[in-house]
């Protein structure tokens, strides 16, 4: 009985196992579509190619290992907390397959049995722009030593409001670009109004666009600064452009400007760019406008060796909104981050932790479900820094550092996006309320 039953359970287990070894064209290739290829294409952030079978199978072992550490594709949020529509995380499935497929020596199989090609627009991962802003004169970056801040201002020569569905911003040289942000800046505004167009400048005096409640300046600019512009789009390593849904738009008004903010980092040797800013506009009337925010706080001195530094910020918004997103943006000694909801009924929440945040994979969080935040609602943030020698990407554990524009130096930005009626006034999210005075007292 004991051999008749073991006899049976092996025919059941041959009978579950899959009967044919996963090959590239017809089990490996839908998934490097789905998962992998938007990243690793010629041109893009993954630094080899998985659109074939030849520029793959080099990588079989190293893709294996990548999804079973769950380092590819990279996706940081602690999966206790909130519920994301742009979870990168792999299927258990998909895994499988790809391990099976290394594991069974990396079959090509027949060609035939590929999937349709994407048809991915050449440099770009929103599809092809209906216009490119792109800085005229590039900017030349030497091999060694500091680089400031460069900004560059391009008119739009927009006569009347556009609204825009995705937007992309694109280094053309990625090994020294450690960042680009795009602000509109509004006709009329007092911000970089004497600044040259189209020529990479270093401002004497003036700040970047003032973080909302920080009248000083927040740094990288805080990200929709409303007093100097609102935020299109920006690039860092690793990130993935922001996608919105349809009906909800970035407003870019007539007359507007677009301003870069770029920053480079030398690496030993010299470079060149040219960043550019690739839009779609929204193909049907939009509803609800989309304003970048964040949480900020730059009054901060980790100290030298300190393997856990915290440091908080929070915001609160004085109108009624919509939380679609959340990044969290630190350097090269962030260790951990962690978004807080507090209603205005002193209710809280955690929406998003970040318990290993990578510097070289900076990630938006997409909502699942979008959450409504009544006025009054606070956006915590709490960040922990490791600043000890522990931290292998530590530039330097006996220094203490403080908040500045360089990868040495640290920031701590919560940026997250609200979506808001379309003709809500961006000030009014962040500008406490006068208390109504009485009758009486008005007489």
């Amino acid at each position: 009985m004991r051999v008749l039953s073991a006899g049976l359970a092996c025919a059941a287990l041959l009978a579950a196992a899959p009967s044919t070894e996963p090959t590239f064209y017809k089990d490996v290739l839908p998934v490097l579509q789905k998962n992998c290829q938007s990243c690793h294409r010629p041109g893009e952030a993954g630094p080899m190619s998985f659109l074939s079978y030849e520029s793959t199978k080099p990588w079989a072992k190293a893709i294996k290992t990548a999804v079973l550490q769950k380092k590819m594709p990279p996706w940081f949020a602690d999966p206790h907390y909130g519920k994301f529509s742009n979870d990168r995380t792999l299927a258990e499935a998909d895994v499988k397959t790809l391990v099976a497929w290394t594991d069974g020596g990396a079959k090509a199989g027949n060609a035939k049995d590929a999937p349709k090609p994407i048809a991915f627009a050449e440099g770009w991962m929103i599809g092809k722009p209906d216009m490119i802003f792109e800085i005229p004169t590039a900017v030349n970056v030497p091999a060694e030593g500091t680089i400031d801040y460069q900004y560059v201002r391009l008119p739009t020569n927009f006569t009347e409001d556009r609204y825009v569905q995705f937007a992309e911003a694109v280094p053309s040289d990625r090994e020294h670009c450690h960042h680009i942000i795009a602000f509109i800046r509004e006709a009329g505004s007092p911000w970089m109004k004497d600044a040259p167009i189209g020529t990479p400048f270093v401002p004497s005096h003036e700040p970047p666009p003032p973080q909302q409640g920080n009248k000083r300046g927040g740094g990288e600019g805080g990200g929709g600064g409303i007093g100097g512009g609102d935020f299109l789009a920006g690039y860092a390593p690793g990130t993935i452009p922001d996608t919105l849904k349809p009906g909800q738009a970035k407003l870019i008004p007539k007359g507007a400007d677009i301003i870069f903010q770029l920053h480079y980092t030398a690496n030993g040797k010299p470079g060149s760019d040219k960043s550019r800013v690739g839009v779609i506009f929204s193909k049907v009337a939009p509803t609800e406008r989309v304003l970048t925010l964040a949480a900020t706080n730059p009054k901060f001195a980790i100290p030298a060796g300190d393997p856990n530094y915290r440091v908080d910020s929070k915001i609160t918004l004085q109108e009624d909104s919509t939380l679609e997103m959340m990044l969290p943006h630190m350097h090269l000694r962030g260790k951990d981050f962690e978004f807080t909801v507090v209603y205005p009924d002193g209710r809280k929440e955690v929406l998003l932790s970040v318990p290993h945040y990578s510097f070289s994979w900076q990630l938006s969080y997409y909502l699942d479900k979008p959450l409504r935040l009544p006025a009054g609602t606070t956006i915590e943030c709490t960040a922990h820094y490791d600043n000890s020698p522990n931290n292998p990407f530590n530039p330097d554990p006996n220094k203490e550092v403080r908040f500045g524009e360089q990868s040495w130096d640290e920031m701590m930005f919560g940026f997250f996006d609200v979506s808001v009626p379309l003709g809500t006034n961006p000030i009014d999210l962040m500008r406490p309320k006068k208390p109504q005075t009485t009758g009486a007292a008005e007489r």
